[in-house]
This record gives C-alpha cells, structure tokens and sequence, in this order.
C-alpha cells in the first residue's frame, strides 16, 4: 500500500495570520485541500493520513467530505515540532499498516506537487528503497555565520535544495525515529536529514521549483498567480 503522510501541524507564524497557513483560503478552497487532491487523484496511492492541530481535525474531516477525499483515511494530533508530529503520524499507521507499506511524507502547505513528482518518488523508491525529492541550485551560493557578510561560495554544481515528498518504508521510518529517541535527535522537520545524521544514503527523485511550499506572503502571491494562470 502506498501512503501519503501529510504534515499540516504548523500554526503558520511567517504568516503573520491567525488562521493557520494550510487552512487559508486561495480562491475559496484552504490550502490543504489542493494538496490532498492532488493524492486524491493520482492511481498510485491508496490512502492519506493528515497530522493537525488538535482544533482543526473536525474542519478536516468536513473538507474531506465536502471535496470528495475518499483517501483520507486518518486525522492525527501533531506533537511541538515537525519532527514530533511525523512521529506521531507514523505511530498511528503502524498500529493497522504493514511494515513494508510505502510512506510517502509530504509537507500539507505544498499544494502544487504534479503526478509526475509523485510517481518518479515512487519509481526511485522501487529502484534505490527511498526517495527524496530535489532540484539543483542555480544561484550563487555563500556561507555566512552572521548574515551580513561572507567571503566563502560553495560550487553550486554540487548542491541540490531538497522538498518533499520524502519515501521510505513504514519500518524504515519507524526505525528512525527511535534511533532518534535514542541518539537524543530532535526537530528535524526533515526526514531527509533525520536518515542522513543517520548514515542513510540520500537517492534524489524529481523536484520542481513549482513544488512550492507555501511558508510566506510572498509564496502565497506566486501559488494565487499560478492558480489564475491555470
């Protein structure tokens, strides 16, 4: 079975907005819902799970029946931080999935992911047993401790910015996080670079600069922009 774990536990404070940035509503339908379509009507996956806040589950399930989510097949709680809430994702799976089923962990405030992402993530997870999605840097890149200075670029042939989806199996998942526990880990909101302190090796799948996550204002001109362009 191929999952999608969809992180949407965040209280959006880039925002500067009372609502929580994957609950706003672009064109009068919340972010949350453009991301879940999305899994909704690709063929390979079978079911989602969303991690929220605890005071917007209901709303979830609603827009869930209202738009037709037939995947959604659980709503968990999120814990402080975006590694915590993975977890607890994760743990609920666990008590019905099987360990070799397919997780696909997805931030919920990237709404614009193609079918093409989402099936290349699973063709590389077939082929290498995980999957990170990324593209290349194109810009100038330089190191700064302080924000205001440098005098040290880093090639950028060599760099690669990361997204999401992230895939691995539920096992594999699992046993990251209580290495985690273990070594002391924590608020890697990344599950890439959780297996990477790891010692995991990172297999890149494809990534798209329109893959955007919609953390600021100006993200959310560039997703409204791209909606009108249709």
């Amino acid at each position: 079975m191929n999952i999608v774990l969809l992180t949407a536990a965040g209280v959006g404070s880039r925002m500067h907005n009372e609502i929580p940035k994957q609950f706003i509503h672009v064109k009068n339908k919340p972010i949350i819902l453009y991301t879940m379509e999305a899994f909704q009507r690709h063929p390979q996956i079978d079911a989602i799970v969303v991690v929220t806040l605890e005071a917007w589950k209901d709303m979830l399930w609603a827009y869930a029946k209202q738009y037709n989510i037939t995947k959604l097949k659980w709503v968990v709680t999120g814990g402080s931080t975006g590694q915590d809430s993975i977890r607890k994702g994760l743990e609920e799976l666990e008590k019905d999935c099987a360990p070799d089923d397919v997780v696909m962990v997805h931030d919920g405030n990237r709404p614009l992911i193609s079918d093409e992402i989402i099936s290349d993530s699973l063709a590389t997870y077939r082929e290498h047993g995980s999957a990170v999605a990324a593209i290349p840097c194109i810009e100038a890149i330089f190191r700064s401790s302080d924000g205001i200075e440098s005098t040290e670029s880093l090639d950028r042939d060599e760099l690669f910015r990361t997204q999401t989806p992230h895939t691995y199996a539920l096992n594999k998942l699992m046993w990251a996080h209580k290495q985690a526990e273990e070594k002391n880990i924590t608020n890697t909101t990344a599950s890439c670079v959780l297996m990477s302190m790891l010692g995991e090796k990172i297999y890149f799948s494809k990534g798209s600069e329109i893959n955007l996550k919609i953390t600021t204002k100006d993200d959310m001109k560039i997703f409204e922009a791209i909606l009108e362009k249709g």
